[in-house]
C-alpha cells in the first residue's frame, strides 16, 4: 500500500493506493466526488497500471477530459501530453500505453517510431480525445516490441505468435529486434521429422489418394520399409531415400526414380516396365527375375545408374537403356538384353553368362574382365567394345 495525493481543481487529498486501478478510480470517485476516468502522474503521463505509482505521487484525475496542468491558467499546449513533457501516451489499437519519447527514440534513432516523436509536430494532430497518440496496430504484438525498446529484452508472454510481432517489429524498422526475432522464431519450431516412412503410413497415403491424382513422393524417405506387393504405377520417387526396401513384386511401371537411392534394396520380381531410373543408386541392390519389358514399346531407362555389385539374374530387358551406366561387378546371368543400350557401359568383371545381347549396342562399353560364357549371341568386334 502507498500514499498518494489526488488533485482535482487543485484540491488535493491524500490516499492510499492498493489493489488495481479500478480500485484507485473507485477510491478517487468517492473522495472527490466525481466519476473519475482517468489518472495522471504530474508530467501528464496516463497511468494505465497501478504498479506506475509511486509513493508520495502527485496524481491528476479527470472525468473523460484531456489531461490540463491545473499550476498554468493557460490551454493546454499543442501536443499536449507528447510535447512539453518527455513522457506521453499512446493508443494502439485501442489499448494505451504510457512511456518516454526518449525510450521510442534513443535505442532505434532510425526507426519509424523514432522519426514519429522526435520531433514536434512530426505526428500533427492524431490524437484521441484523452491526448493519448493514435497508433493503428495490433497492441498485443505492439507490447513486446515497447518493452524490447525499454530494456532491450525480447520478452513475449504466451499465446502472443512471434510471427505477428516480427511483422510489426518490421513495420517500426526495428531491425536489432527483427534479428532476435528471426532467431527465436527459427528456435521454436519442431525439429523436422526424418523418421522413415512405415508401410502403414504408406499405405494409408495411398488409400486416400484419389486413383486419377498424381501422387508425388519426391525426396521422401522409404529406408527400410516394407514395400513389397503394393501398386506403385506411375509415382514420383524422384531422389526418394528407398534403401534397403523391400520392394519385392512391387508393380513400378512407369515410376520415376530419378536419382532416388535404392542401395540395398530388393526389387525381386518387380514390374518395372517404363520405369525412369536415370541416375539412381542401386548398388547392391537384388533385381533378379525383374520385368523392364513393356510391350507397347516404352523402354525403360537407366541412363547414368550406379548398378554396382547388383544382381539382375534373369530379368527381361529387351531394349533398357544403360547408356554411361555403372555395372560393375553386376550379376546379368541369362538376362535379355536385346537391343539394349550399354553404349559407354561400365562391364567390368561382369557376369553376362547366358545373355541375350543380340542388336545391342556395345560401343564404347568396358568389358574388361567380363564373363561372356553361354552367350545367346556371340559378341562380335563390330560392337566396339573395349
Amino acid at each position: 500500500t502507498m500514499l498518494a495525493r489526488l488533485v482535482l481543481n487543485s484540491s488535493p487529498q491524500v490516499v492510499a493506493v492498493y489493489g488495481t486501478l479500478s480500485d484507485l478510480l473507485s477510491v478517487a470517485s468517492s473522495k472527490l466526488g466525481i466519476k473519475a476516468t482517468s489518472v495522471y502522474n504530474g508530467k501528464g503521463g496516463l497511468i494505465d497500471d497501478i504498479a506506475l505509482i509511486r509513493d508520495d505521487d502527485v496524481l491528476f484525475v479527470c472525468e473523460g477530459e484531456p489531461f490540463i496542468d491545473p499550476q498554468t491558467d493557460s490551454k493546454p499546449p499543442e501536443g499536449l501530453l507528447g510535447f512539453h513533457t518527455d513522457w506521453l501516451t499512446l493508443n494502439v489499437g485501442g489499448r494505451y500505453f504510457t512511456t518516454t519519447r526518449s525510450t521510442l527514440v534513443n535505442k532505434e534513432p532510425d526507426s519509424m517510431l523514432a522519426h514519429m516523436f522526435k520531433d514536434k509536430g512530426v505526428w500533427g494532430n492524431k490524437q484521441d480525445h484523452r491526448g493519448a497518440f493514435l497508433i493503428d496496430r495490433s497492441p498485443e504484438y505492439f507490447e513486446p516490441i515497447l518493452n524490447y525498446l525499454r530494456h532491450g529484452q525480447l520478452i513475449v508472454n504466451d499465446g502472443i505468435n512471434l510471427l505477428g510481432v516480427l511483422e510489426e517489429a518490421r513495420f517500426f524498422g526495428i531491425d536489432s529486434l527483427i534479428e532476435h526475432l528471426e532467431v527465436a522464431i527459427k528456435n521454436s519450431q519442431p525439429p523436422e521429422d526424418h523418421s522413415p516412412i512405415s508401410r502403414k503410413e504408406f499405405v494409408r497415403f495411398l488409400l486416400a489418394t484419389p486413383t486419377k491424382s498424381e501422387l508425388r513422393c519426391q525426396g521422401l524417405n522409404f529406408s527400410g520399409a516394407d514395400l513389397s506387393r503394393l501398386d506403385l504405377r506411375y509415382i514420383n520417387f524422384k531422389m526418394a531415400n528407398l534403401s534397403r526396401c523391400n520392394l519385392a513384386h512391387a508393380n513400378l511401371c512407369c515410376a520415376n526414380l530419378e536419382r532416388a537411392d535404392l542401395s540395398g534394396s530388393v526389387l525381386d520380381c518387380a514390374n518395372l516396365q517404363g520405369v525412369k531410373m536415370l541416375c539412381s543408386n542401386a548398388e547392391g541392390a537384388s533385381l533378379k527375375l525383374c520385368n523392364f519389358e513393356d510391350p507397347s514399346g516404352l523402354k525403360a531407362n537407366l541412363e547414368g545408374a550406379n548398378l554396382k555389385g547388383v544382381d539382375m539374374e534373369g530379368s527381361q530387358m529387351t531394349g533398357i537403356n544403360l547408356r554411361v551406366a555403372t555395372l560393375k561387378n553386376a550379376k546379368l546371368k541369362n538376362c535379355n538384353l536385346r537391343g539394349a543400350t550399354l553404349a559407354g557401359t561400365d562391364l567390368e568383371n561382369c557376369d553376362l553368362s547366358g545373355c541375350d545381347l543380340q542388336e545391342a549396342n556395345l560401343r564404347g562399353s568396358n568389358v574388361k574382365g567380363a564373363i561372356f560364357e553361354e552367350m545367346l549371341t556371340p559378341l562380335h568386334m563390330s560392337q566396339s567394345v573395349r
